[in-house]
């Protein structure tokens, strides 16, 4: 990478931004000896880590929340703090590339210097966040940034991924909560912490203050994610910055409470468990992948299973046997 862990390390820990990009790619590498250095460089980071609002956000496609995130962005920002943004965008199941184009959809919001933005592709990771936002995470509160927004590609199994790595997370959803409502899983709502009604301008501003009274009666249906917390379900305007402070008003309100209930310390034993089991499982397929041995009977099982031959269980379990007895 050009930089050994250890000046990387330093440069991160002073809060320098390229250096920052650059431990980022680094993290994001596949090459054996690039993930050396990434945990050597981690392991030096993670004392100072650990110290910012993790939130993460997340909604139905056309919610708005590129818009919404420059706006909460700007406004954390003027009120002195130091926000990074990941955010995740899905890359193509074809060629495996990304748009990556949330770094231009937030032009006000990346020109300024207390705010870092970075866009990852998920590379088909399963749950929409890519495989490294962990440690990307970890990486932007080494550098002194207070306030980090973790952007999922959308609404499915990157509720659940996101979640596990957040301390809130944020439900973006559009006016008209009719026909919304019917759409929406019940394990999706259950997650929130927080209801955002976007696009609360206009034609639709009644429309909005409706819709956000239907979901707050479904949530009472529901159990809270989190104890001694109510979800409030807010209105704004992104376009317009209209609500934008009540919502990170409310956002330190219930920081405030899980860090005095004693939940924030708990939530974050339980991110460090999630994150090493769901590395070991990442890594063990990796290495099952990369394995000489069972490489040449990958492609084989894979096209018994195809044709029907073979049922996937027993083709797993002989793959996973190759693997074992190497």
């Amino acid at each position: 990478m050009g930089m050994d862990s250890e000046s990387l390390v330093a440069e991160v820990l002073a809060g320098k931004r390229r250096a920052m990009s650059r431990a980022i790619t680094l993290v994001e590498s596949s090459r054996e000896d690039h993930r050396a250095e990434a945990v050597s460089m981690l392991e030096g980071l993670a004392p100072a880590a650990g110290n910012s609002i993790r939130i993460g956000i997340s909604g139905v496609p056309g919610v708005g929340k590129s818009t919404f995130i420059e706006a909460i962005g700007n406004h954390i920002a003027d009120q002195g703090h130091r926000v990074a943004v990941l955010a995740v965008d899905p890359s193509s199941a074809i060629t495996g590339g990304s748009i990556l184009g949330d770094k231009t959809r937030m032009e006000t919001l990346s020109r300024r210097d207390d705010v870092f933005i970075r866009p990852s592709p998920t590379g088909g990771t399963l749950g929409g966040v890519t495989r490294r936002t962990r440690e990307s995470m970890l990486i932007c509160e080494a550098a002194g940034f207070d306030v980090v927004l973790v952007e999922t590609v959308g609404v499915g199994q990157s509720e659940t991924a996101v979640a596990d790595m957040t301390d809130m997370f944020l439900l973006m959803l559009l006016p008209g909560a009719g026909d919304e409502l019917q759409g929406i899983k019940r394990g999706i709502m259950e997650l929130a912490d927080m209801i955002i009604v976007n696009k609360a301008d206009g034609d639709l501003a009644v429309t909005a203050r409706h819709s956000a009274s239907d979901y707050l009666s479904a949530l009472k249906l529901l159990h809270p994610r989190t104890r001694n917390w109510q979800v409030p379900v807010k209105t704004c305007s992104a376009l317009e910055g209209l609500g934008v402070d009540e919502i990170w008003n409310t956002v330190e309100e219930y920081r405030a409470t899980i860090t005095s209930s004693g939940e924030l310390a708990e939530r974050r034993s339980l991110q460090a468990r999630t994150w090493m089991w769901s590395e070991i499982s990442e890594s063990l397929i990796t290495a099952l992948r990369s394995d000489p041995v069972a490489s040449d009977r990958i492609e084989l099982l894979e096209q018994a299973v195809i044709e029907g031959r073979l049922p996937p269980t027993l083709a797993a379990s002989e793959l996973i046997d190759i693997f074992l007895r190497k």
